[in-house]
């Protein structure tokens, strides 16, 4: 090759290799700068408890995280989560909180449904056996056959509440149980016809402050500690035909949660939707908000369940998860 010839083809080289790394740039940057998918819909109504587990939902309505991201988000308050749950087969709700023991028996019955988020998990005093002063149930063993209170039976209560119990030597059988709300818990207690009420926060806070109740003993320990309480799930069916607004709703769950981060903010909002004031919101328990879903935290919820025969069969958590992505 002569010098002419190779000083060309070298000219034609670095020729190529700028108009590449232009390309490269471009392509970069057209990838940083893509925005995400539009959702299939705008509206999304998610059926929610007035409990601290969906505090960071309103906070990040508060920051207008949602309509940000394309959403229009109405928190619909409901009976109790297992009615949320029937509601998406209706339609009258596209999302529901609940408890993790609520949607795996859910399930298990043969509901088809997609896990969209973690919504809360335990930490001291989130959920608690609670008396009232004037009970003689001092220690969680003093009473072999004891009446408690829960919102739902074979339900997170029941799950957690056999755990701690069982573990001062009292038998699961003997355990009697009575379904009511949260909110008539305190005159059950007074009336003496349970022994004592399982809750969750913000009702523990607001029975000690409203009527002296005490904590008998948190049922977040032992075997239930750290435990994941609740989640957001929605029909297969919703899932099916709209991932890219289920897409955008955890994207935005995802940040709403870390703003959960903030005990403050979280007391805080608690005066917008729970029913308490800001002297009973600043005393309220606390725990933490996952920001991803976690199969292997979650699986430990339905091994549980299955080890306390409320599943018959184990539940694989892993295919209650959604797509990884949505193109």
């Amino acid at each position: 090759m002569t010098i002419r010839a190779f000083r060309r083809a070298t000219a034609l080289l670095a020729s190529a290799v700028t108009l590449t790394a232009v390309g490269g740039c471009g392509l970069i940057s057209g990838s940083d700068e893509a925005a995400a998918p539009k959702p299939e819909r705008s509206t999304l109504r998610i059926g929610v408890l007035p409990s601290v587990d969906v505090a960071p939902l309103y906070l990040a309505r508060n920051e207008k995280l949602f309509s940000a991201a394309g959403l229009q988000v109405e928190l619909i308050v409901v009976d109790d989560d297992s009615s949320a749950v029937q509601q998406l087969d209706s339609g009258t709700l596209d999302v529901a909180f609940a408890s993790h023991v609520t949607l795996f028996r859910a399930v298990h019955s043969g509901k088809e449904l997609q896990l969209q988020g973690e919504a809360y998990q335990a930490a001291e005093n989130t959920m608690a056996l609670v008396t009232l002063p004037d009970s003689d149930y001092d220690t969680p063993g003093e009473i072999q056959k004891p009446k408690i209170a829960v919102n739902h039976k074979d339900d997170l209560g029941t799950l957690t509440t056999e755990s701690v119990l069982q573990t001062a030597n009292v038998a699961k059988g003997n355990i009697k149980w009575t379904s009511m709300p949260f909110s008539d818990m305190v005159k059950a207690l007074e009336s003496k016809s349970v022994d004592a009420a399982w809750m969750v926060e913000p009702w523990i806070t607001k029975a000690q402050r409203s009527n002296g109740a005490r904590v008998l003993t948190d049922t977040a320990r032992g075997y239930t500690l750290d435990f994941p309480m609740s989640g957001y799930a929605a029909s297969k069916k919703f899932a099916d035909a709209n991932p890219k607004t289920l897409a955008a709703f955890r994207n935005v769950l995802a940040k709403a949660q870390e703003l959960g981060t903030n005990r403050l903010a979280v007391q805080e909002v608690l005066t917008e939707y729970a029913e308490v004031d800001a002297q009973t919101a600043g005393l309220v328990s606390v725990g933490s908000y996952p920001v991803s879903i976690n199969p292997v935290r979650l699986q430990r919820v339905a091994d549980m369940m299955e080890t306390s025969q409320l599943l018959t069969s184990r539940l694989d958590v892993q295919q209650l998860l959604p797509p990884a992505t949505v193109s």
